[in-house]
């Protein structure tokens, strides 16, 4: 059988807000998320010896069973009850690894569709979303992709109607050196803002009303300017991470910047731009600036579309 190749797109985060903790520990959130055309590539090949095997570009990412590539196949290979089904596997790895960009659910993802046409299981993309939200909050969004409200843990999606020509371009930038902790951000935040947090489904509720009919989602119709974004997690992350710190200043006075935040729980930065010659102008005026703090940078467009075959 021939094999099977599956783009898996980063995402960013054009809204993240901690609303409150869940009954199962969890955090509830109310996030925008938006896919965007960095992305890695994973091909697939069946094997016939029911062994799940897995090669990276990238020598310091696990490739066992901890990978959510791995994790995926195998949930994928128990549910269709075969076990004789095997595949060898291989990642070129280009989002950043540890970046809040969703790298490692999107390749799980797109093990999930990969495998699923390559095996012939024909699992609907329902299914497929169900075995996506046991294995990782971000991972039906980067099924689904495009522009998604995205409520609970990141698993509730919500399509958003965006005009097209609306949609802006990124500078996106990380510091190959820097790495934050999930879990501890999020530590950090209830922490910092638990005294905050809302406790009752119907306050959870409003706060997605508000977002649904706020000025961002107004923004992406084309109904007005881009307004300020929000990220809780920036909020706490800002003042303890100084290449955070460092990068949001730099993009904070690029001339042209529509919008500048942190993506997820960090450390990648963004700043947006009305059209793709502006973000690459703004990264070729920053570009000393920013080899200089060590830096890589990336311009992007943000696209309609999660995993997708090749």
């Amino acid at each position: 059988m021939a094999p099977c190749t599956v783009s898996a797109p980063a995402k960013i985060n054009l809204h993240l807000e901690v609303l409150g903790l869940r009954s199962d520990g969890f955090h509830e959130l109310a996030m925008v998320m938006q896919t965007i055309d960095l992305a890695d590539t994973l091909t697939c090949v069946t094997t016939a010896d029911g062994l799940i095997s897995l090669q990276c570009s990238r020598d310091d990412l696990p490739t066992d069973g901890s990978n959510l590539i791995v994790r995926a196949a195998e949930l994928l290979k128990a549910r269709s009850g075969f076990a004789e089904l095997g595949a060898r596997l291989t990642l070129e790895k280009r989002i950043p690894i540890g970046a809040g960009l969703a790298g490692g659910s999107s390749n799980g993802a797109a093990a999930l569709v990969g495998l699923n046409t390559l095996w012939g299981l024909g699992f609907s993309s329902a299914e497929l979303e169900a075995m996506a939200a046991e294995l990782g909050s971000d991972m039906p969004f980067c099924l689904a992709g495009g522009t998604q409200l995205c409520f609970g843990r990141g698993e509730v999606l919500e399509p958003i109607s965006v005009a097209p020509d609306c949609l802006p371009a990124v500078l996106l930038i990380k510091h190959p050196q820097a790495s934050v902790s999930t879990p501890w951000a999020y530590g950090r935040c209830r922490d910092l803002r638990g005294d905050f947090y809302l406790e009752s489904e119907a306050d959870f509720e409003q706060r997605r009303d508000a977002l649904r009919s706020g000025p961002l989602l107004a923004a992406l119709r084309g109904e007005r300017p881009l307004p300020p974004l929000r990220n809780d997690l920036q909020a706490v992350v800002e003042p303890e991470v100084a290449s955070v710190q460092e990068g949001l200043a730099l993009l904070r006075r690029t001339p042209g910047a529509l919008a500048v935040a942190m993506s997820g729980s960090g450390p990648s930065l963004f700043a947006l731009f009305a059209d793709l010659e502006q973000a690459d102008a703004a990264r070729q005026q920053l570009a000393p600036e920013l080899t200089a703090a060590g830096f890589e940078a990336w311009c992007c467009r943000c696209t309609g579309s999660g995993v997708s075959l090749v």
